[in-house]
């Protein structure tokens, strides 16, 4: 037995083992942290397989984002252990889901063993097709260049969504801030989560936001990992968000859009058209784009896991945020 293959059955056994351990926990915070462990491990057999942009993805978004929002429920739903007990799923419901879960992993395992060696990839010529832009990540170069504007929508799709949260507030909590205020953690593992990760994830969605240009990453893996950090801190009643009346944090929402549209129209004047970047200046615009999309992102998703305004604030901190 090769020491590739040890280190792959160790994997899947972890995986394994993690995944039975968070359907086994008893506490709602300790399934969380199962969960986001089961994620990071397959982010590691991700990329094992090869796809480091899935496995980023992955950690970011499966584990990092998800593993948040569902501490964020869990946080929300204290004290309501009656209403949680009353959902408990039936043994015969439970066997079914795990029937399922089996059938789903069997099929995943079978259609992974039976790939083509080497896979079909069509990452060369995506790269050779878009070498005047000095990329060398041919699914930013994808993104940014053969489907610009499906990535300028996507970001618009954002700042609309956000409006829609904020407009399910009542009239009289409107202009206040979203989500609950939550108990300061003084102690505990939330706590330390709150104080200890923040710091290291900043600088790591970051990096990988700004590596995305050259290698796998990106401004959605990047900003996604910001929005976590900032959640993080705010659940564990450390931080609190801003009114959506606040000028600062509006504008951090429409950078990446506008950033992205403004870009664009100047390629009627700078280059052949609508997104069409100049040659001498294709890796640098990019970059800007990127840069303000990653922001936007980050707040975005944090607005979209807050939710509307549930409380009006004092009139002298509404003052404030429209100063």
């Amino acid at each position: 037995m090769t020491a590739g293959l040890l280190f792959d059955l160790m994997m899947a056994l972890a995986v394994l083992g993690t995944a039975a351990w968070t359907l086994a926990a008893r506490t709602q915070f300790a399934a969380v942290i199962g969960f986001v462990a089961t994620g990071l491990l397959l982010s590691l057999v991700w990329v094992r397989l090869g796809a480091v942009d899935v496995a980023l993805t992955e950690a970011a978004i499966g584990a990092g984002a998800t593993g948040v929002i569902i501490l964020y429920v869990v946080a929300r739903l204290r004290g309501g252990t009656a209403e949680i007990s009353a959902a408990t799923p039936s043994r015969a419901q439970r066997a079914l889901a795990a029937l399922l879960a089996v059938a789903v992993g069997g099929v995943l395992a079978l259609a992974v063993l039976n790939l083509p060696d080497p896979a079909p990839s069509l990452a060369e010529a995506a790269l050779a097709g878009s070498a005047p832009l000095g990329l060398g990540n041919p699914v930013s170069a994808v993104l940014m260049a053969h489907r610009g504007l499906d990535t300028l929508l996507e970001s618009v799709v954002l700042v609309f969504a956000v409006l829609a949260v904020w407009s399910m507030a009542a009239d009289h909590r409107w202009g206040g801030a979203p989500g609950p205020v939550f108990r300061r953690e003084e102690s505990g593992p939330l706590s330390l989560l709150a104080r200890v990760l923040p710091p290291v994830g900043i600088v790591v969605g970051i990096y990988i936001a700004w590596v995305g240009a050259d290698a796998p990453g990106g401004k959605f893996q990047g900003g996604t990992i910001l929005a976590a950090m900032w959640i993080l801190p705010w659940i564990a009643g450390l931080a609190r968000p801003p009114s959506i009346t606040d000028w600062r944090l509006r504008l951090m929402i429409a950078a990446g859009p506008l950033t992205f549209l403004c870009v664009g129209l100047a390629g009627f004047a700078v280059a052949d058209g609508f997104l069409s970047y100049p040659p001498s200046f294709a890796k640098p615009l990019i970059l800007l784009i990127e840069a303000a999309m990653t922001l936007s992102v980050a707040a975005a998703l944090a607005c979209l896991i807050a939710g509307p305004p549930e409380r009006r604030l004092p009139p002298e901190s509404m003052a404030a945020d429209r100063r």
